[in-house]
């Protein structure tokens, strides 16, 4: 078993080159929002820019693109007809996607039926790299005997205890963390891709490799501190074509800026104030 380290920085930060360019560093595909939700693909998106990655296009239901617009210059928004995602918007995601390096869905999307199809719909015919998140779990609920593609084998799916709860329909909650460890474990190699078990100490595995995240603390409670970690992890995927070492990586930066944040703010600390801090990470 692992125990991340801030050594797995250096994996994906060496010193950069002079001659270095745009693109060279990724380009993310972040997909989410709703009539009622911006922040959530926001955060993600912000995250992501403040770890590395060259570019961050959203794509949003045309409300939350034209809020996130304004957050600042720095993202590129996508706005799409109507108040939810639907099929009729997967030929232009899927069009959109062709020149990114990964992506993250599933952030604020709400879970209309239609909604949760097209994730999977997205998740099954894009060749990319992504990070599922929120809403986006739900789309690959046991429930709804969905399964992932026996050949797809790139995603990075990031449930808390309850979310896991649905994506498997195992309860974990009162669990030791030897037991978590041995379930997340053979659920990733079920769905034969990368599970992050977010928590007190986060849970990352393969189905083979097993690693254990011990930085953050019991003030990211708030609303948006997982999309700061989709975020990060869809940075670090765009930039580094490996699953595992990208939630690992993204597991510490998301929980030491927390760290960081926490010193100060303590109750008043929020998903801003994380992104904030990821500087000072690195």
């Amino acid at each position: 078993m692992i125990q991340i380290k801030k050594d797995i920085l250096k994996k994906f930060y060496p010193k950069r080159k002079q001659n270095v360019h745009k693109y060279d560093f990724g380009h993310l595909l972040v997909i989410g929002g709703s009539k009622l939700y911006s922040g959530s693909p926001a955060l993600a998106a912000l995250a992501a820019l403040k770890s590395g990655t060259d570019l961050v296009t959203v794509a949003a239901p045309e409300r939350a693109a034209n809020i996130i617009a304004g957050f600042t210059p720095d993202l590129i928004t996508y706005p799409l007809e109507g108040k939810y995602f639907g099929k009729k918007h997967l030929p232009e995601l899927l069009k959109l996607a062709k020149n990114k390096t990964a992506f993250v869905i599933g952030g604020g999307t709400e879970r209309q039926a239609e909604t949760l199809k097209l994730i999977r719909k997205f998740i099954k015919e894009t060749d990319l790299a992504g990070v599922v998140d929120a809403d986006g779990i739900h789309a690959l609920s046991y429930r709804r005997h969905s399964r992932i593609s026996p050949t797809k084998r790139n995603l990075i799916i990031t449930p808390h205890l309850q979310e896991f709860y649905i994506l498997t329909g195992i309860k974990i909650t009162d669990k030791s963390l030897t037991d978590k460890i041995k379930i997340v474990k053979k659920e990733a190699a079920r769905f034969k891709n990368v599970i992050l078990l977010k928590g007190n100490q986060d849970i990352i595995s393969d189905g083979k490799k097993v690693a254990i995240n011990k930085t953050g603390n019991p003030f990211m409670t708030k609303g948006g501190t997982g999309d700061t970690l989709a975020g990060i992890c869809g940075a670090l995927l765009a930039q580094v074509q490996d699953p595992f070492t990208a939630a690992c990586a993204a597991a510490y930066i998301n929980g030491k800026a927390g760290d960081i944040a926490a010193k100060k703010f303590k109750q008043s600390l929020s998903a801003m104030d994380v992104i904030e801090n990821i500087h000072k990470v690195f």
